[in-house]
């Protein structure tokens, strides 16, 4: 099926008699008819469900749509985006374990690996989101696990070399776990490029509306963790489960199993059902929605690149951009709904723009349906130093700026009349 098709049909396939609609089981638990199958449920000998911090009939089916998104072997929901990325990383990295991550990350990533996974005996390092294949490589210890980065870096807007740091990645063979939060499986598909896990807030354009906090991992199937030498964890036996070895027992899908059955269980940073389904209406449409935001991003990044009271003009799908003949090769559908801008006056100029806007709202949110806007360096990324701001490409007069599906012409007016309040 085209991937239009998948956002439809693939996920949940009632059967005879059954409610068309995918259901919300709310339901924290499950009844069996012998304690002899739930022993096997536990003991990882059958699939199903029995508690619902582990899984839900909702969640999966919502789960199994997403790997189809993705082109996946298997996906966990979680309940944030944050706890995605955390479980994408624990779940092969512990305590004197390195990992390497592109600088230009969501502030919040940033924070969760620079200080609490260094907490958690994880140190990381940050390079250049545009270093080269031998400074990837360089970065890489003998005890990094993985490399980390994010398609469309937010609110950098960096555009990831997918291909390039996944071939430094597997040269010393560890995987790449990239974040497709701004670019969604509608633009870009980084297993198809060779990442090895996928991440994504789907709170963001998955959900598209602003209802239901979410996050969901992605495994591609394709790593092969027995061949690496790197992780026992997946080739010895775990205690936890009587011995089981999850490349033997579950194959190319041992990722996405140990990540639900080791940190689930434990961590429980599970996703409600009803956050399921309400992510399963946005998903439905995220075909004809992402299409809009790009059309509509582009409309306004180049009224802004020709407006004189716009320093500059952040935004991959402009010619002028430096991440323009990358951004064709890994987005050539769209660009996504995310601009970042700065306005002549720098910090002062960029607040008064915001507190201008009267159709697009300032909020912490970003990539929904409705047009919003932030100052990151007094918000989302307030905590970093100026160093941190500087090496996540954050400067005091960006504005980011997610252009929703309204019409472009009413949102380049609504930012026309807050310029000229802005800017004297």
């Amino acid at each position: 099926m085209h991937i239009e098709t998948k956002c439809i049909q693939e996920g949940y396939k009632p059967k005879n008699g059954e409610a068309r609609v995918l259901p919300v089981y709310q339901s924290t638990t499950f009844k069996y008819d012998s304690s002899e199958y739930m022993g096997k449920l536990f003991d990882l000998e059958e699939d199903g469900f029995f508690y619902t911090r582990l899984a839900n009939p909702t969640a999966s089916c919502v789960e199994d749509k997403i790997a189809s998104l993705e082109g996946g072997v298997g996906a966990m929901m979680t309940s944030s985006g944050q706890a995605a990325s955390l479980m994408s990383v624990t779940n092969i990295a512990g305590s004197g374990d390195h990992i390497v991550c592109s600088s230009a990350v969501y502030g919040g990533t940033f924070n969760l690996f620079a200080v609490t996974l260094k907490k958690l005996g994880i140190e990381v390092t940050f390079i250049n989101p545009d270093s080269t294949a031998e400074e990837i490589t360089a970065a890489i210890k003998e005890n990094t696990k993985a490399v980390f980065g994010e398609t469309i870096a937010n609110p950098a807007l960096n555009v990831l070399d997918i291909e390039k740091f996944a071939a430094a990645a597997h040269s010393k063979n560890i995987p790449l776990i990239v974040d497709n939060t701004f670019a969604t499986p509608i633009l870009c598909r980084p297993i198809e490029f060779g990442a090895d896990i996928v991440v994504h807030s789907t709170s963001k354009y998955m959900d598209g509306h602003a209802v239901a906090l979410g996050g969901v991992v992605v495994d591609s199937g394709n790593f092969d963790w027995a061949a690496s030498g790197k992780f026992p964890e997946f080739t010895q036996p775990d205690d936890s489960y009587h011995g089981v070895v999850y490349t033997e027992k579950f194959k190319n899908a041992a990722y996405i199993v140990k990540a639900r059955v080791q940190l689930m269980r434990d961590l429980g940073s599970t996703p409600a059902p009803q956050n399921a389904f309400l992510l399963n209406l946005g998903l439905e449409t995220l075909h004809l929605r992402m299409p809009k935001h790009s059309e509509n991003a582009l409309a306004v990044a180049r009224f802004l690149e020709n407006d004189d009271r716009v320093a500059w003009v952040n935004y991959p799908g402009l010619e002028s951009n430096k991440y323009y003949s990358i951004a064709k090769k890994y987005l050539p559908d769209g660009a996504s709904g995310v601009i970042s801008f700065g306005v002549k006056g720098g910090y002062k100029a960029a607040n008064a723009t915001l507190n201008g806007l009267k159709t697009a709202a300032i909020v912490t949110h970003v990539a929904d349906c409705r047009t919003c806007a932030l100052h990151p360096a007094s918000s989302t990324h307030r905590q970093l130093t100026e160093k941190q701001l500087e090496e996540c490409g954050i400067s005091a007069d960006l504005i980011r700026f997610s252009v929703g599906i309204e019409n472009a012409g009413d949102l380049i007016a609504d930012l026309d009349q807050a310029l000229a309040n802005a800017v004297k």
